[in-house]
This record gives structure tokens, sequence and C-alpha cells, in this order.
């Protein structure tokens, strides 16, 4: 706003100055020309004419003054279209200052010449010799004349009275003279004749003292315009008979030729003098005003310039500024109409132009912002899925990856967007062996595939289920992906399918435990009775030989069927459907209580204790102990032949997240867990040891889901193994059968 009214006010300042540099300067030249014909005139207002000019002069100076300016500050700005505005001034002002200066310069010479010749020495000398030869003309007429009266004076030296009068008028009359009369000494008219018949006037004083000193006088009277007379007056002579002294005075014409000739000599001199005197200071007016008329010039020529070359840049610079505009974005510009010519057809094609591309922008902008809202929601998705999702890009970069995909890996791959598959594989022995599964698919043929992989770490192994399928896009394996933006070429979709295969393999075990159990329980008791009863007929009947084979045998037969009973009742508490009953329990005292029993046998391993006191968990006590008794006997096995064997119990309140556990710890020095028995420890039937079902472990794993808490193991840095079990606080129990899922689901949930 304030830009616009500074252009406005900076307008009419241009042009009020333009407007009053012009009409001073025309001022000037009107004044210039009305009183140059006239010296007097011109000597009084010269000085006038020449601060008009010079203020004339200084305006239109001071305006080319400040567009030049402009001009040179725009052209070093660089602004648009101030170099070919510079080009187009310079040329027009250069084509029309040559011819300028030449004509200024000759009009000078001619005008200070022109001046200079008037004021010839030789005109000078001729009109003072025609002024004098005037002046000498009307002399010897006014000599002649004076004569003359002296003359008439003679004749009427003794006449007075009616004798006088009538001599007077026919000497007037002869004489040719306008009037006679004769003054007496104390000036009164004593007789007169006139041409007119008025009464002439008394003799000057000038007259009388002339007329006292030299007996005559003489003067030349003008009498209007070119009309001069010539006024005599001598005494007359000295008559005793009359009393007192007498004057005649004689008044004579002059010709009008000859009273103009004298007047038009006498005029040209005194112009002449006076112009001679104004030399100088018409000189000076003049050559000011010549320059004024060049700067006139100049300036019209300027302005027609600057006016011509903002017609000729204002659309350049307007299709510079909408260019710029369009360049940053700015569609909305809109350049005004220009003319019916080249000119404005171009600026309409622009303008025309920009409509459509303000159009192409809004649809888009609207584009764009359904494809935000479609980002949005497949992000969303995406961050919301248990699956893992991961694009990858021709290079082998990954391009999108969300959280599910990388807390499967164990690493943040949302953060490593960019990074090529090499970087990834560097960060972690999961992500590692993921890479390795996947890469010959990425490479080869075919890129789509389905199939399952098995990630190892210490102590534990995930599976997971992995698709991958290439991106239709540009022939070359490439498409935009509607998430990002971008442009990638394979996607692959994982899931940790560890825990479902678990939660089935668990079902599937439990079903034949049921099974296994149910058929060998029934036939066990038949056969160890059968057994017992062959002993105890047929023993005594034998001798002595005989009968300790049959004993070996009976108790041989007897000893397996209670092994194959323990195996039969591990396959029911395996296979058993939890009837668990909770209860305030004391964890630190129930471990107490265990241990003692294992304390007292002799030629077992040590049993140490580190407990955390008042330890409450809300819990199955029965299911507990069980437990206890499963990992204190694992523990054990595990130490047999171990020199110094320890067993660590210790127990402690923990917190993870927004949970409190009760954490419970058996730890051995033993020989440790082999690396491919401790990936699946807590499967049924896995065991290292020689003897053994296999499902103690299994037991353990399957109580402790019971109560909603987790079960680990791991190896010891220098030696042994430790099993960790925590417990919530409160109870969160769980049919393991039937909710093997739906706990699957929540982790798998919790970890995405």
């Amino acid at each position: 706003m304030n830009g616009a009214v500074g252009r406005v006010v900076r307008r009419y300042a241009t042009v009020t100055v333009a407007t009053g540099g012009v009409l001073l300067g025309i001022a000037a030249l009107v004044m210039l020309g009305r009183y140059a014909s006239s010296p007097a005139d011109f000597g009084r207002r010269h000085v006038l004419i020449l601060a008009v000019n010079a203020l004339a002069a200084a305006a239109l100076l001071g305006l080319i003054i400040v567009n030049l300016f402009q001009l040179v500050r725009a052209y070093r700005r660089r602004a648009p279209g101030a170099r070919l505005r510079a080009r187009l001034v310079a040329m027009f002002v250069g084509l029309t200052l040559a011819p300028l200066l030449v004509v200024y310069f000759f009009a000078l010479q001619f005008v200070n010449g022109g001046i200079d010749s008037w004021f010839d020495s030789d005109l000078e000398q001729e009109l003072s010799s025609a002024l004098r030869m005037s002046r000498e003309s009307l002399e010897v007429q006014a000599t002649s004349r004076l004569q003359q009266t002296s003359a008439l004076a003679a004749a009427l030296g003794n006449l007075e009275g009616d004798a006088l009068s009538r001599a007077l008028s026919v000497l007037r009359a002869d004489a040719g003279a306008d009037e006679l009369t004769v003054f007496t000494a104390g000036l009164r008219v004593a007789s007169s004749s006139s041409r007119t018949g008025t009464l002439p006037p008394s003799l000057s004083e000038d007259a009388l003292n002339e007329l006292g000193l030299n007996q005559r006088f003489v003067a030349l009277e003008p009498q209007g315009s070119a009309r001069y007379q010539v006024r005599t007056a001598v005494v007359m002579p000295a008559d005793l008979s009359l009393p007192g002294q007498r004057y005649l005075q004689a008044v004579f014409p002059i010709s009008d030729r000859q009273g103009r000739l004298a007047d038009a000599v006498q005029d040209t001199y005194t112009r002449y003098t006076e112009l001679r005197f104004l030399r100088g200071p018409l000189k000076d007016n003049l050559t000011v005003t010549l320059s004024l008329v060049l700067l006139l010039s100049l300036t019209s020529a300027a302005a027609g310039a600057f006016y011509l070359a903002r017609r000729l840049a204002a659309p350049i610079e307007s299709l510079a500024a909408g260019t710029e505009a369009v360049a940053k974005g700015d569609f909305d510009t809109r350049l005004p109409p220009g003319s019916a010519d080249e000119v404005g057809f171009l600026i309409n094609s622009f303008n025309g132009m920009l409509e459509r591309l303000g159009r192409a922008r809004e649809e888009s902008r609207t584009s764009q912002q359904q494809l935000e809202r479609e980002r949005a929601n497949l992000a969303t998705i995406l961050a919301r899925l248990s699956t893992g999702v991961i694009a990858i890009g021709p290079e082998h970069r990954i391009r999108i990856a969300n959280d599910a995909a990388g807390a499967i890996l164990g690493v943040d791959l949302a953060s490593r967007t960019g990074a090529s598959l090499d970087e990834i594989t560097a960060t972690g022995p999961l992500p590692d062996q993921f890479v390795a599964a996947c890469r010959p698919h990425l490479e080869g043929e075919p890129r789509e595939w389905r199939g399952q992989i098995v990630l190892r770490t210490e102590g534990a192994r995930r599976i997971l289920n992995c698709a991958s399928s290439p991106l239709p896009g540009d022939g070359t394996g490439t498409a935009d992906l509607v998430a990002g933006d971008i442009r990638c070429g394979v996607i692959i979709v994982f899931d940790d399918v560890t825990e479902l295969l678990e939660a089935q393999r668990e079902a599937a075990w439990g079903e034949v435990a049921r099974r296994l159990a149910h058929e060998i329980k029934n036939p066990l008791t038949p056969i160890r009775l059968a057994a017992e009863r062959i002993r105890r007929r047929y023993l005594p009947t034998m001798d002595e030989e005989d009968g300790q084979v049959l004993d070996r045998s009976t108790h041989t037969i007897v000893q397996q069927v209670e092994a194959m009973r323990d195996m039969v009742n591990a396959f029911s508490e395996y296979a058993r459907a939890p009837a668990v009953t909770v209860a305030r329990v004391d964890l630190s005292q129930l471990v107490r209580e265990v241990a003692w029993l294992y304390r007292a046998q002799e030629g077992q391993p040590t049993v140490q204790l580190v407990l955390e006191d008042d330890l409450e968990v809300e819990a199955d006590a029965v299911r507990v102990r069980q437990l206890l008794h499963n990992l204190i006997r694992n523990a054990q096995e595990a130490l047999e032949g171990q020199p110094e064997a320890v067993v660590e119990i210790g127990t402690r309140s923990v917190v993870d997240g927004e949970r409190q556990f009760a954490e419970l710890t058996v730890t051995d020095n033993g020989p440790g867990i082999d690396a491919e028995v401790l990936a699946r420890l807590f499967e049924p039937y896995v065991t290292s040891k020689k003897k053994g079902t296999g499902l103690g472990l299994a037991i353990v794993k399957k109580l402790v889901e019971e109560h909603g808490g987790t079960v680990a193991a791991e190896n010891l840095p220098d030696r042994g193994a430790r099993l960790v079990v925590r417990l919530p606080v409160r109870a969160v129990i769980r049919d393991a059968l039937s909710e093997s899922l739906v706990n699957l689901a929540e982790n798998r949930r919790e970890r995405a």
C-alpha cells in the first residue's frame, strides 16, 4: 500500500515539475519576444526574463537528472526491462541530441554574430553623423530665422499702435511666421499677430536672460509628434520717441517632413544607444533562451524516449515479473491486457497459460489432498498392523517399513528409510538372517514367492511366514507407493508365527498326551498284577536258580510298569486342563518350604536362597509348588556328576511397563544348555539329559502361562544356566489350550 502511494506521489510530482518547467520556458520565450523589441522594457525586465529562463532550465534539467538516476539505479539493480529501457533511452536521446547540438551551436553563433553586427563601429559613426547633420540643419534654419527676426525688428523699430499691428500682420504673412509679438520692457504685449489668433505666451526667463546677454534668443521647440518650431527673440532698436526697451518675438514652423526626419534620426540614435547598453544582457538572455529551447527539445526527446521505453519495456517487465511469480509458484498473477499487436498477443497467451496452470494446480492440489488422505489412511493401517511390511527399491534400499517390521526383526527400520540392505544386516543377527533368506528372491526369479523363514538367536528362534511380490509400475519393477509417494520394486510382508506354532504344537501334544495316557494306563495295572501273581505262585515251586531268574524278571516287569506309570502321569499332568484356585501367596515362603525338602537330601547339589521378603502374588499355591519342584529337579538333574554343584533360587519384585511382577530365578553352575536345545527348551520331549521324559519344563511353561506369566532360559557367560519365571502380582488366569491364540494375538499387538 505504501509503495503504491509512493509511486502515485512520485508520478504527480514528476508531472507537476515537467508542466511547471514547460510553462516557465514558454513564459520566458513570450517575455523575450515581447520585450526584446523595446530596449526600455527589455532593460527593465531582462533580469526577470533571465530568472524565469534559469528556473525553467533548472526544473527540466532536474527532471532529466532524476529520471536518469532512477534508470541507472534500476540498471544496477538488474531490474526487469532496465537494460532494454536504458538502450532505448540512449538511442532516442542520442538521435535527438546530435542534430539539436548542431542547430544550437550554429544558432548561438548566428545570434551572437548578429547582435555584434548591430553594434558595428561604422554604423555608430553613420548614426552620429546623421544626428549631427540633422541638428546642424535645424540650427542653420534657426539661425536663418533669427536673422530674419532681426530684420523684422529693424523694420518695426519706430512703429507703434495700429501701425505696428498692421505691420506685424503684413510682415508675419510675408515671413511665413506663425506668430510675431512685440513686448515692452515690462513684458507687456504691445502688439501681436498670430496665425491662430491666440494670445502668445510671455517671454520665458531663459529668453530674457539670453536677451540680456546677447540681445537675441533662438530655440528649437517640439510641438508634438514630428512637429517642431523655431522661437526667436531680439531686442528692437531703441527709439528716443518711445519710452523703454521693446522686444520682438517670432515663431517660425519647421516643415513636417523635416520634423519627421529629425525625430527618426533622434529615435534611431537613442534606440541604438540603449541597445548598445543592453548588448550583454541581450546576448545572455538569447543564449539562455536558446539553451532553454535546447533543453526543452532534449527534455521532450527524453520524455518521449522514457515513454516509448516504458511502453515497449512494460510488457516485457510484466512478462518477466509474471514468469518470476510462476517460478515461485504463484499462478494467480494476471498481466494487464496488452494492445492489439504481437506483444499484446503474447501477454494474452501468457495470461491464458497462467489460467490453465492455475486450474491444473487446483486439480493437482485436490489430487494431492486426496493422496495425502489415502497416505494417512495407509500409514495408519501400516502402523496398526501386527504384520511387518517392508518396501525395497530397485537398488535394494528400504523405502517403507512399518513399526511391526522393526519389532519383529529387533531393529528400528522406520528411522533407517533409504538405507541399503547391507547396512541393515550389520544391525543385528535377526536382520542379517532375514536379508540372507530374502536376497535370493530379490535378485533372482521369480520375485513373487511365499515361504517360512527361521531366525535363530541365542536361546530362542523365530519362525516367520513371508510373502514377496513385485509392485506393478514402469516395466522395470518400480512403482509409486501411495504411503510414501516413492519408487519401489518389491514389497515383503511377513508375520511372526512362532507363538502360534507353539500354541498349535502344545495343543497337538496335549491331545497326544491324553490319548497316550488313556491307551497306556489301562493295560499297566493288569500287567503289574499278572507279574506279581506269577511271582507269588511260581517262585516257591522253583529251585534257587530258576527262582532267581523269575524273581529278577518279574521285578523288572514291575519296575518298568512303574516307570511307564510315571510317564503316563506326566502325560496326564501335561494334558490336564487347569483347575486353578487363586489366593494371596507369599512366593518367597513357598520357595523356602520347597527348598527345605531338597536341602535335607544327601548327595544332591547345595541349594542357596536369595529371597525378597513379603513378596506376595495371586496364584494357585499347589501349582506354584509343582512348578518349583520341576525347576529344582531339572537343575539337580543337570548337575549330576558335577563337583561342588550349587543351585541358587532367588526372588524379587520387578516392574515392566505398567505391570508389576514377582520374578523367580533358578541358577545352576552346570555345563549350561546346548544352543540347539535352548531354542526349543520348553517344547515337549526336548531334553539333553540321559534320562527324563522331556515334559518337565514344558509343564513349567504351561503352569506359568496358566498364571499369565512368562518363562525364559539363558546360559550364563562363565558357566551354568538360569531359568527366569515372572508371575504377575495380580492374577491373570488363563486356559492355555483354549486361550493360546488370544494370548498370541495380544502379545503380537503389544510388540507391534
